[in-house]
């Protein structure tokens, strides 16, 4: 694997290294020694996958609180997502803006997103599947979000959303969360 950490500290493009012959290729796509000798959270106590029907479908931009904040690898195994990573870590010397990467089953990328980072994508394709790899369980009552659209942001979205989630919609602007 390759890291290419990105204007975001701590936030990492991954590629695979392939290694081919006439059957195909292989390669790693997760290594606790080479996530730990980039100082990226090897943690992994759940996978989750998301599917998503339509093409212009818009999940986030979600986050989970203290204490227990989660770190997350994100990869497309099927069609294509605009990735959006947003820092959220008030000390930071990158906080509010954010980066995008194309993650598609064919360029098989992956993201790293570190904890107090907000997370979310745009489906390229109909019938788009991603697959995260979790540093923390889920606690449903620490789930938060930002607005996808926020004006502190100003993220550029490469297509129009056609769907999104009435929570992810009703998601407050950072200016309205006590921290920010």
């Amino acid at each position: 694997m390759t890291f290419q950490e990105t204007k975001l500290p701590g936030v990492f493009e991954i590629q695979l290294q392939p290694l081919s012959d006439e059957r195909g290729f292989f390669a790693r796509s997760w290594c606790q020694k080479e996530f730990e000798t980039h100082n990226l959270s090897p943690k992994v106590v759940q996978c989750n996958v998301s599917f998503n029907i339509r093409k212009g479908t818009l999940r986030g931009i979600h986050y989970q609180a203290e204490p227990h904040q989660e770190a997350k690898v994100v990869r497309c195994t099927m069609g294509g997502i605009y990735d959006v990573v947003v820092d959220l870590r008030p000390q930071s010397p990158t906080f509010k803006e954010w980066i995008g990467v194309v993650l598609t089953a064919a360029n098989r990328h992956m993201l790293y997103v570190p904890e107090g980072c907000g997370h979310g994508f745009l489906t390229l394709e109909d019938e788009t599947e991603v697959f995260y790899q979790m540093s923390e369980f889920f606690h449903p009552e620490l789930a938060r979000g930002v607005r996808w659209n926020d004006p502190a942001f100003q993220i550029v979205w490469p297509a129009a959303v056609k769907v999104i989630s009435e929570r992810d919609r009703a998601y407050p602007d950072l200016s309205e969360l006590r921290w920010a």
